[in-house]
């Protein structure tokens, strides 16, 4: 990673490669096997039976995503990605209140002042608010967006379904559910409890793209399509998901490529004038190789030695 993010430092995983194209299967470090099992279904799935899902759309609007950096850098990294939409992590560790404050505001000038009112701006908290807090906070980041007319949309605020509908009960901003779709045994309880005006739904975590696209269709609610941190063979997948949904009223948070000090492919997925193409997308699921210099000997000893050929066997082992 160029920027530490989420706690995140580096990503590490696996790459499949079928007659379908490349599947990426990178799940968080923390992600037992009950839950990376479904990266490795998605990877296999777009390794063995290919994306090649009917499109509506040939370009898909992105949003920039801003890192825990400071307001001036963040500010930069927005003007710089020429999208419409930020949206900016808030509520880390390192972070304060105040000084989520000043990067949302920092953020939302730039937008304005480069966009006008095409500009938005949205947060991503994680879920590590407690009730009170989400209010609080939400409140006081959505008059620093002021420049932009608002948050867009608050994205989990809380960790529980049960608390994600009390604070949406309780603040004017739209609020999107993201783990509580991705990591639940239940994703309907979202709208069935009316805890979330939208939902952040991501390829890999799902079980892979045709999951995602049936998920998206139940929930009755819009859907953002978003990544885990993918280099571009995960983003890509992400893209075929969006140009398939037959209503996208959102930017994505596709263009997190930009974060990764390092990609897989000679020609890495970036966004231009904000959107990203879904035949850029197509090109690199179905390319023939990789960038050698990532999948050299040392990277796979590498690989072997970090205990990933055993995570992959207790993957395998959970799916069956």
């Amino acid at each position: 990673m160029v920027t530490r993010f989420r706690g995140v430092t580096r990503r590490r995983g696996i790459l499949l490669h079928g007659q379908g194209g490349w599947g990426e299967c990178a799940p968080f470090e923390e992600y037992g096997p009950d839950e990376a099992c479904l990266w490795l279904r998605s990877a296999a799935d777009a390794a063995t039976s290919g994306l090649n899902i009917p499109a509506v759309r040939a370009e898909i609007p992105v949003n920039v995503t801003i890192p825990v950096i400071d307001p001036e850098a963040a500010a930069s990294r927005a003007s710089s990605s020429r999208c419409r939409t930020a949206k900016v992590k808030v509520a880390d560790q390192n972070s304060s209140l105040e000084s989520d404050e000043a990067r949302v505001r920092s953020v939302a000038d730039a937008l304005a002042a480069e966009h006008g009112d095409a500009a938005r701006v949205r947060i991503d908290a994680n879920g590590a608010w407690d009730r009170d807090q989400a209010v609080a906070a939400i409140t006081r980041l959505n008059q620093a967006a002021g420049a932009v007319g608002g948050l867009e949309y608050a994205e989990q605020p809380c960790q529980s379904v049960d608390d994600l509908a009390w604070v949406r009960r309780q603040v004017d901003v739209p609020i999107a559910a993201d783990e509580s779709i991705r990591r639940s045994d239940d994703p309907f309880r979202v709208v069935q409890a009316e805890a979330a005006d939208l939902a952040v739904i991501k390829v890999a975590p799902l079980g892979g793209v045709r999951m995602a696209l049936e998920l998206a269709q139940r929930l009755e609610i819009p859907v953002v399509v978003s990544s885990a941190l993918d280099t571009s063979i995960g983003l890509s997948a992400g893209v075929v998901l969006a140009a398939s949904l037959p209503d996208l009223p959102y930017a994505c948070g596709l263009d997190t490529g930009t974060l990764l000090g390092a990609d897989v492919v000679d020609e890495p997925l970036r966004s231009s004038q904000g959107v990203l193409a879904l035949d850029s997308a197509r090109a690199i699921l179905q390319s023939d190789a990789l960038r050698e210099s990532d999948v050299d000997s040392e990277a796979r000893k590498e690989l072997r030695d970090s205990g990933w050929i055993e995570r992959v066997e207790s993957m395998i082992e959970n799916l069956a």
